[in-house]
């Protein structure tokens, strides 16, 4: 099998697993919606919402290496229970999501996702002034799409409707997901994406249980349909985890980025079936952007010589 079949199946796989993980994280929102509805606090929900991931990622990790001797760890590399890391993996999540949420405090909705979703813009502006990743025409192309997609689904926001303080939270949230998403796939040299996932989940866990019990919040359940729904985000986030951390591995910053952007689609759609809400024109033509900058990023990657050449 000639190595540009072995790498476009390759890039496949990376793109089929981080799209099933935006699908699995674009149904975390209608839930969590539900469950502050019922009057849970943010931060509980968060919690459960990662006790649960904890719970299925260390028994799937525990059922994935049954019967296998233990990989012997690359020298510096240290195990994904360690403090740093999980403080890194977990850490980063926790503020990237703390950010995204607060900023609704100020702005509506559709104004922060469209501003929360310049991120790939950061990651492919990082990346080239890192020279981790070479910016060529078909990523320039593939990230206006994915850009432009979103903008006709959800409405670019007007400078009237913009509050300078959300401006500057969901902004850095924007920024801090797109220095986040690097740093994951750093983790990921030496371990498992199996071993990120349960330092981001544990480590998360940790984080907003140290934010929700001294609020006196953690335990306060309104009724079995809130706690069930801040549970099943834990389903749909552990297996959203494993899927963009094998498609990062995959496909690199800047293309997990940019296919991410299904995500916004996922849920329209979503609110469609669930909510019986109407589909309009710009949900129509925003989607079939995303659809096309998913499909363009298909194309490999030319090297420097046959640039040149």
């Amino acid at each position: 099998m000639s190595d540009a079949g072995s790498a476009r199946r390759s890039v496949l796989r990376g793109t089929l697993a981080v799209v099933v993980s935006a699908c699995c994280f674009g149904s975390i929102s209608p839930l969590t919606v539900m469950a502050t509805d019922r009057g849970m606090a943010l931060e509980s929900i968060q919690t459960w919402r990662y006790f649960t991931s904890d719970v299925l990622v260390l028994a799937y990790g525990w059922w994935q290496r049954r019967g296998v001797t233990p990989v012997t760890r690359a020298a510096g590399v240290r195990p994904w229970y360690h403090p740093r890391v999980m403080l890194i993996a977990g850490g980063g999540q926790a503020i990237v999501a703390t950010l995204a949420l607060a900023a609704l405090r100020w702005l509506p909705a559709a104004t922060a996702s469209f501003l929360f979703y310049t991120y790939p813009a950061w990651v492919t502006v990082f990346s080239a002034i890192r020279g981790i990743e070479p910016i060529d025409r078909t990523r320039v192309v593939a990230l206006l799409l994915a850009l432009g997609g979103i903008a006709a689904m959800v409405g670019a926001p007007s400078a009237a409707s913009l509050s300078p303080v959300g401006l500057v939270v969901i902004l850095a949230g924007a920024l801090v997901y797109a220095l986040y998403i690097p740093v994951l796939n750093g983790l990921q040299r030496g371990r498992d994406p199996i071993d990120v996932t349960r330092a981001i989940c544990v480590g998360g866990t940790l984080c907003f249980a140290a934010w929700s019990m001294p609020a006196g919040t953690l335990f306060a359940i309104p009724d079995a349909v809130a706690l069930g729904a801040s549970m099943l985000q834990g389903v749909l986030a552990s297996g959203a985890f494993i899927g963009f951390l094998a498609g990062l591995r995959l496909l690199g910053n800047v293309r997990t980025a940019i296919t991410s952007t299904v995500e916004p689609f996922w849920t329209t759609m979503l609110g469609v079936v669930l909510l019986g809400q109407s589909v309009g024109i710009g949900t129509l033509v925003g989607g079939a952007a995303i659809m096309s900058a998913v499909l363009l990023l298909q194309r490999p990657v030319a090297s420097p010589a046959a640039r040149s050449s």
